[in-house]
C-alpha cells in the first residue's frame, strides 16, 4: 500500500452498502427532509449564485481560522477560533448545499461512480476562478491582531445582512440565516472585545491591530457593497472604534475585482487529498 488512503479505494458495490465518501465535511444531507423547492417569484440561477457567495466567504474563512489550531497565544482562544471556525463551516455546508440544490448545473461534473455530495463537489472540485468569495477571507491570516480585526469586520457585516435575511422569501436560506445570526453575534463580540484589548494594551499590541487594520481596510468596501449590510455594520463598527479609541482608517478601497494569489495557494492545500481520490469511500 503506497498511501495510507489507498485503503478507502476499495469499491463498494454491494446493495445495501451504506459506505460513504471518505473526505466530506459529514455523512449526512444537511437538507435532509427540507423542501429545497425554489419559492415561485424568486430566480433559481440567482438565490444559487448568491447562496454560493456567501458560503463560499464562511468556506475560505473557516479555512483560515483553522489554521490557527494549535497555534493561538494560548488554549482558551485556540478553543474559540476552532469554534468560530466549525460555525462558518456549518454555514458553508448549508448555503452550499442550497445553491445546489437550487441550480443543479452550479455542481462540477465528477468522475462516474463518484459519491462526493453536492456541497463537497462544491468545496472541494471547483477552480480558484469559479468561487465567489470576497479578498477579505481569502488573504492570509497575519498576526493575532491582525485575525481578531477580520473577523470583527466580517462578522459584523455578515451578522446585518444575515439579520436581513432572515426575512428572505426563499425559506431554506431564511433559515439557514437565523441559524447564524446567533453564531455571527458571538462571533462578532468576541472580536470587538480582543480588538479594545489590544487597542488599549501595550504599545505593541496597539501597533498590531493598527497595522492589521490598515492591511484589511481597503477590502471593506468590497465586502460591505456585496453583502448590502446598510448602515447597521458602519454604526456597529463606528462603536467599537470609538471605545477603543482607534481612528477609521482612512484609506481607499483596494482597486480591481476577482481573487488574490492567496486563495489559489489555500484551495490547493485545502482540496489536494479530495482530487486525488474522489472515489474515495469508507
Amino acid at each position: 500500500m503506497d498511501s495510507p488512503y489507498d485503503g478507502l479505494l476499495e469499491h463498494h458495490d454491494v446493495v445495501g452498502d451504506d459506505s460513504q465518501w471518505a473526505f466530506g465535511t459529514d455523512f449526512e444531507d444537511p437538507l435532509a427532509g427540507v423542501d429545497t423547492t425554489v419559492p415561485a417569484g424568486l430566480d433559481a440561477a440567482e438565490l444559487a449564485a448568491y447562496c454560493l457567495m456567501l458560503g463560499d466567504d464562511a468556506l475560505v474563512l473557516s479555512h483560515r481560522l483553522s489554521e490557527w489550531c494549535s497555534n493561538a497565544p494560548d488554549l482558551e482562544e485556540d478553543i474559540a477560533l476552532a469554534n468560530c471556525a466549525l460555525d462558518l463551516l456549518g454555514q458553508a455546508r448549508l448555503l452550499l448545499a442550497r445553491a445546489a440544490a437550487a441550480d443543479p448545473s452550479v455542481v462540477p461534473v465528477l468522475p462516474e461512480g463518484s459519491p462526493v455530495p453536492a456541497e463537497d463537489a462544491l468545496a472541494f472540485f471547483r477552480e480558484a476562478v469559479a468561487f465567489r468569495c470576497h479578498r477579505m477571507v481569502e488573504v492570509d491570516n497575519g498576526d493575532f491582531a491582525q485575525t481578531m480585526v477580520r473577523l470583527l469586520l466580517f462578522s459584523t457585516v455578515r451578522l446585518a445582512a444575515f439579520e436581513q435575511l432572515s426575512t428572505h422569501a426563499d425559506p431554506v436560506l431564511s433559515a439557514i440565516a437565523v441559524k447564524g445570526v446567533k453564531e455571527l453575534s458571538y462571533h462578532r463580540d468576541y472580536a470587538a472585545r480582543w480588538f479594545v484589548t489590544l487597542a488599549q494594551g501595550t504599545e505593541e499590541s496597539a501597533r498590531r491591530l493598527a497595522a492589521g487594520l490598515d492591511a484589511l481596510w481597503p477590502l471593506y468596501a468590497e465586502l460591505a457593497a456585496a453583502y448590502e449590510a446598510g448602515p447597521a455594520a458602519d454604526v456597529v463598527l463606528d462603536q467599537v472604534l470609538a471605545v477603543a479609541g482607534v481612528e477609521r482608517p482612512d484609506r481607499p478601497p483596494r482597486a480591481g475585482t476577482g481573487h488574490t494569489e492567496a486563495l489559489s495557494r489555500l484551495l490547493a492545500e485545502m482540496q489536494v487529498v479530495a482530487r486525488a481520490h474522489p472515489r474515495g469511500q469508507w
